[in-house]
């Protein structure tokens, strides 16, 4: 961590910019470069701007500067200035939205770049560096992965009679709820202090709900419907033609999803749409949700008002499926600087860079021996990895998907189970869901 603070007092004097410009300076007559980076996440901001200052330190000719912006304007602003012509020259890229950048040519090749490199992709977490090629062109360098788990309130599990030991061999199925269904039951309290088991218990009256679900997913469902869906058969296909939505293995998890609202054991949508789940987790509201790895620091910990810990998603019919998902960062194709754009990209892929992101323990680096330097980190503070590490380590994931037109698939999607949490029917909801995707890939 000493490098870290070191590195982060290089970079206060690099400035963080919270407002979008195009690159400044010129290298075609050797002056001075100034290259921008755009990236959402405001806890790891500090960290790249060490990884900046280090880069400048190195190469004085070139200046990095970050812009941070939230998820949702971060994405708006970047298609804005990518259609005005002024995007950054360097931007954090996620699969989600990666195809349309692909498919509109606005991201540059970096193939031969990499080829003149000495990268090995060997050394990165299998699975990430393939994510980023078309055909013969590579558009980005891997940058992180994650996977998610289980988040619950140690105290209510424990009142309930789940141990630790019990939480990370959870079950699951649409019709119960295995052992998933029985531990939330158990820690959805009403307020005379009974829980989901017993046949007083008031479903109007709720002051604690067993879990906690995500609405918000858009068509991956990677932080909640997704993980049950997997286990229970549903996959996205081949990626060539429309993931079926209205598949009976989707549909089964979202009326089970449903009932939990109906039963009282999860809030209503109206209540999820308007609070946060880390606050609902904090003031034990719930007792349970689904998080991702990149979020551990903000629940373990001594500072943490709720003793929290993660288990790893419950095992369904069809096995556990942990959804699983790799950053990279892009060039853009219109920058003025795309040799020191890429200079830049290939440093932040670098160990030197990925170790000082690693030792913060905020999230797993894309190279593995990051990785195992973000793992020692966490376990010097206290937060155990295990429930990310085993279904990584055993395979129980799925990847995050490339989908066609992502931003209309994910719109529609995420309406169909939004109304489907509001009460309406989950094989009618998907039914025009599936239809809608479907003609994105007529």
């Amino acid at each position: 961590m000493k490098k870290l603070a070191a590195l982060v007092a290089i970079g206060a004097a690099s400035a963080l910019t919270l407002t979008a410009c195009s690159s400044g300076g010129s290298s075609a007559d050797g002056g001075d470069v100034t290259l921008q980076y755009w990236m959402w996440d405001d806890q790891q901001a500090p960290l790249y701007q060490a990884c900046a200052a280090a880069f400048t330190e190195a190469n004085p000719e070139i200046t990095v500067e970050i812009t941070q912006t939230g998820w949702a304007q971060y994405w708006q602003n970047l298609n804005t200035q990518i259609t005005a012509g002024t995007a950054p020259d360097i931007f954090v890229n996620q699969i989600s939205y990666y195809k349309e950048f692909v498919d509109n040519q606005q991201l540059l090749d970096l193939s031969e770049y990499v080829d003149a490199s000495d990268i090995d992709f060997a050394d990165f977490t299998p699975d990430l560096a393939d994510r980023w090629v078309e055909g013969d062109a590579r558009y980005g360098l891997p940058k992180d992965w994650d996977t998610v788990g289980v988040l619950y309130n140690v105290k209510a599990a424990e009142e309930a009679g789940f141990t630790a030991e019990d939480m990370a061999s959870l079950t699951w199925n649409p019709t119960d709820g295995g052992t998933f269904g029985e531990f939330v039951r158990a820690t959805s309290i009403d307020s005379a202090g009974r829980d989901g088991r017993d046949p007083a218990f008031d479903s109007d009256d709720v002051v604690r709900y067993g879990y906690y679900p995500e609405w918000a997913d858009g068509a991956i469902g990677q932080n909640g419907w997704g993980v049950f869906a997997h286990a229970n058969g549903f996959t996205f296909g081949d990626g060539a033609s429309a993931p079926d939505y209205s598949d009976e293995s989707l549909v089964e998890t979202a009326t089970w999803l449903q009932s939990l609202i109906e039963d009282g054991y999860a809030p209503s949508f109206d209540s999820t749409s308007t609070l946060g789940t880390q606050a609902v987790m904090e003031n034990e509201n719930a007792a349970s949700t689904i998080q991702g790895s990149w979020m551990a620091s903000s629940y373990l910990g001594e500072a943490a008002p709720v003793d929290f810990a993660f288990a790893a998603v419950p095992t369904g019919p069809e096995g556990r499926f942990a959804s699983t998902n790799g950053l990279a960062d892009s060039v853009w194709a219109g920058t003025s600087h795309p040799d020191e754009a890429y200079e830049f990209v290939e440093y932040l892929a670098s160990a030197e860079c990925q170790d000082t992101v690693g030792e913060a323990g905020l999230i797993f680096p894309a190279l593995t021996s990051a990785t195992q330097v973000a793992l020692e980190a966490r376990e010097a503070m206290g937060y155990d990895s295990t429930a990310f590490v085993s279904v990584a380590d055993a395979g129980d994931t799925f990847l995050v998907p490339v989908i066609e037109r992502s931003a209309e698939v994910n719109t529609a999607v995420q309406d169909a189970m939004q109304s489907i949490a509001q009460g309406t029917d989950a094989q009618t909801a998907l039914d025009t869901a599936a239809a809608t995707v479907e003609s994105y890939y007529e």
